[in-house]
Order: structure tokens, then C-alpha cells, then sequence
């Protein structure tokens, strides 16, 4: 008899693995707190931008014309309790307020809302992302007869459906040869095409996400502090980049020199990573993450100093500013702890009039930052602007024509904070062009 699924919380992550399991053939039941939500997803539509993703749904939401129907909603426990057979949960982890510590009430509270209506012999999975030492605690709150394994997730913004259904590995947590064997059912499709399926316990299964987050946010301080580094001696970060990544060892992703990383991941998971360490008397093996996070958030700050430079160097009062970029990365409308909007608003409280264009960040730009101006195309953005800055590395904007906006800019300044634009294409336009760690000509 075919697994049923259900999947609690259907934010980005539970709305895009819902998908996924009807995708790969399984009836699946998907619950959240949130009607407005819910009946958003019965009708097919997704409230973020991920590539794909509304597409993948409108192929499984039961109701849809030419849909296969494996896919529902609701907002009642019972159901969910009665119709699954392994139950993940996707609910949120964010950063406690004021402190670096995960906020672990959401996880709390599905699991103490689900437990109750629990068949035995369920499968509960964690997939979020979570401090070390909380599935077995987790785990002790269920009920006789129902298991817990934890599966982490390791969603890329942008690429989340095909990270779903073509994982690079997929990582489970057990206690069980049973928990083991069901997983192994969810994701025959991956595993049969190659996908490794890593089995460990539950503490090496929580570590893996945070730890892989921290490795690619050290990789990205790391270039970023070269980036520094070639500013005071006048080198280049992007041809640096370029001759260490040819090294096997190190590899060329994540060695793009900017304004630094940001959005729901990164920041908070190396803060939270921290502050687990220093509870289990282990914070003298994480303290590098201090400096990988200040290394991060200075960027953003020397941003906003090099558009001063090139405003003369003085006040920003009265100058307007061109932002090209709103969201943290592209191909997602994701505006949480964006360096770009960051930045965007340090010049705007600094007596800058700002004007910001992106291709899906818009609504979300605007709700966070109601003051900014705001403008439906790049051109219109960079109408009358004294200073360009590029601050996210949209497909867009690496082809905007530099001589079409130099006839509407009020000058012909642009600073790449993505190092993504063509330095010589926008310098034959006749724009002064500036990039972070780059020489100025």
C-alpha cells in the first residue's frame, strides 16, 4: 500500500515539498495555521516567487483542471493525524529577537498540535533547521508507537524545486531500521538516480545544515576580506578569485566578492549555530563565525561609503540614488535581510533620495521599507540619478544597455556591488564604473 504524505507548515520550504512528494507519485495532505494560505494553495498559487514552483503545484492540487489530484490542503489536525503515514514538518526556525538563538516555537508547537492525533506506527520527520540536541527532545514528546527522523533541508532560493527533486544529497536521521526503511520509500525516485542517501543519528543530521551554511558563509567572508584587502593595495578580487578557485581544493563557487550574503538563511543560522555552541560549552570552536559575520555586515556599510566617494565624498542630502536590487539574491522575491535594501535604506536615512528597482522584490521592498522610492523599470529608476549601484546580480540588469540609461542618468556613475557587470561594455558607454576589490580604471 502506497506512503501517504503530509507536510506541516507550507511556507517556502513546506510548499515546495509538498509539490515535490506529489510530483514524485504520493498523496500528500498539506497543513498550515494560515486559511488565507491555505486557499491560496488550493487554487494553485504560491504566495513567494521560486521559479517553477506554481507550475509544480497547478500539476497536483486537486480541483485543477488536467491536475493528478495527489495534492490537498487543510487546516485541521485530525485530518492530518488520520490521513498520513509519515508526516514532515517544514515550519519556520527564525532568530529569537534581540539574541542570536533560534526561535524554536513554531517547531514546538506543530509537534505538540500534531502529537495528540498521531496513528501509531506514523513517521514524524523535522526537516527545518534547528539547534543541535533538539530531536531527541522532540522525540521523547511523541507518542508510544510513533517514530522521529530528521531529514534537514538544503533548499538554494531560485533552485528549490529541482533541489527537491534532484537533490545533491539527501541526509536522515534515524533511531530505527524502520524509519530508515520508510525514508528510503519517500525517496526511492532520487536515491534511483543517484542522489547519495546518508544515514547518521540525530545530532550529526541537525549539524549538517548549519554546518554546511556556515562553510559557504566563511567562503563568502573569506573573499570579501580579500575584496578589502585588494582596495588598500590597489589588486583585483575578481582575477584573485578567479587564479584560487582553478585550485580543486577550493573550487569557484561562492567566490564572488560583494556586499555580502543576507536572506531567512545564512545570517540567522550562523548566529544560531553560535549560540547552541556556547550552551553545550563548545563557543571557543565557533568564534571564527564572529568575524565571518562582521566581515559581512562591514560590506555593506563600505557600500555605502564608496557611494559617497563617488558623490564627491560629502553629504548625501539631495543627491538621488539609483538601487538596482531589492531582493537578497536573485530569481526570488525574498527581501529578509537583504544587504541590498540594507544599504538602500543607510543612504536614505542619510538624506538620500533613493530609488529602487527590482524585477520580483517590489511588493516585499515596499512593505519593509515604505519610505524608499520605488520605480517600475531599471530606466526609470536610474532617471536623473547621480550615483548607479548594481546590488543584486538580477539577469536583468547584466543586460541592461549602459548607453540607454546613460541618456536618462542625471550622471554617469555606477558602483557593481555584485561584481556581476561588464566593466568594459559600461566604461565604453562612457560611465565611471567602480566595483568592490576592483582597481578604479
Amino acid at each position: 500500500m502506497a506512503l501517504k504524505i503530509t507536510v506541516i507548515g507550507t511556507g517556502y520550504l513546506g510548499a515546495t515539498h509538498a509539490a515535490a512528494m506529489a510530483e514524485l507519485g504520493f498523496e500528500v495532505l498539506g497543513l498550515d495555521v494560515v486559511p488565507e494560505k491555505i486557499a491560496m494553495l488550493a487554487q494553485g498559487r504560491v504566495p513567494m516567487y521560486e521559479p517553477g514552483l506554481e507550475e509544480l503545484l497547478s500539476r497536483h492540487v486537486a480541483g485543477i483542471e488536467g491536475s493528478s489530484g495527489r495534492l490537498r490542503f487543510t487546516t485541521s489536525w485530525e485530518e492530518v493525524g488520520a490521513f498520513g503515514d509519515v508526516h514532515f514538518v517544514c515550519v519556520n526556525t527564525p532568530q529569537k529577537h534581540g539574541e542570536y538563538a533560534c526561535d524554536m516555537s513554531y517547531v514546538d508547537s506543530a509537534f505538540a498540535s500534531l502529537a495528540p492525533h498521531l496513528r501509531e506506527g506514523a513517521l514524524v520527520v523535522g526537516k527545518s533547521t534547528v539547534p543541535v540536541g533538539s530531536a531527541a527532545r522532540l522525540a521523547a514528546g511523541l507518542p508510544e508507537g510513533v517514530q522521529l527522523a530528521w531529514n534537514p533541508e538544503f533548499l538554494r532560493e531560485g533552485f528549490a524545486v529541482n533541489d527537491t527533486l534532484h537533490p545533491d544529497r539527501i541526509v536522515v536521521g534515524v533511531e530505527s531500521e524502520r524509519a530508515e526503511k520508510l525514508l528510503r520509500e519517500v525517496y526511492a525516485a532520487p536515491v534511483g538516480e543517484g542522489s547519495p542517501f546518508v544515514v547518521t543519528d540525530f545530532p550529526t543530521a541537525e549539524l549538517v545544515k548549519t554546518s554546511a551554511n556556515s562553510f559557504l558563509a566563511t567562503k563568502i567572508s573569506f573573499i570579501n576580506a580579500m575584496a578589502e584587502v585588494c582596495e588598500a593595495a590597489d589588486g583585483d578580487v575578481v582575477k584573485l578569485a578567479e587564479a584560487i578557485g582553478h585550485d580543486e581544493r577550493i573550487g569557484k563557487k561562492f567566490l564572488r566578492a560583494g556586499i555580502g550574503f543576507g536572506g531567512g538563511c545564512l545570517p540567522k543560522d550562523i548566529r544560531a549555530f553560535m549560540a547552541r555552541a556556547g550552551e553545550l560549552g563548545a563557543d571557543q570552536a565557533l568564534t571564527f563565525l564572529r568575524e565571518i559575520d562582521s566581515v559581512n555586515m562591514r560590506r555593506r556599510g563600505a557600500m555605502v561609503e564608496m557611494a559617497r566617494e563617488a558623490l564627491g565624498g560629502g553629504s548625501f542630502l539631495g543627491k538621488r540614488v539609483a538601487v538596482l536590487g531589492a531582493t537578497f539574491k536573485p530569481d526570488s522575491d525574498d527581501v529578509r535581510d537583504s544587504p541590498a535594501l540594507n544599504v538602500a535604506g543607510q543612504i536614505h536615512l542619510q538624506g538620500g533620495q533613493v530609488t529602487v528597482y527590482d524585477p520580483k522584490g517590489m511588493d516585499n521592498a515596499r512593505r519593509l521599507f515604505p519610505t524608499l522610492g520605488y520605480a517600475d523599470t531599471a530606466l526609470d529608476a536610474v532617471r536623473g540619478a547621480d550615483v548607479v549601484l548594481h546590488l543584486t546580480e538580477w539577469r536583468e540588469f547584466r543586460e541592461l544597455d549602459p548607453a540607454a540609461l546613460g541618456e536618462v542618468a542625471g550622471a554617469r556613475i555606477v558602483l557593481d556591488g555584485r561584481n556581476a557587470l561588464d566593466a568594459v561594455k559600461w566604461r565604453e558607454a562612457g560611465w565611471t564604473f567602480r566595483a568592490m576589490g576592483r582597481p578604479r580604471a
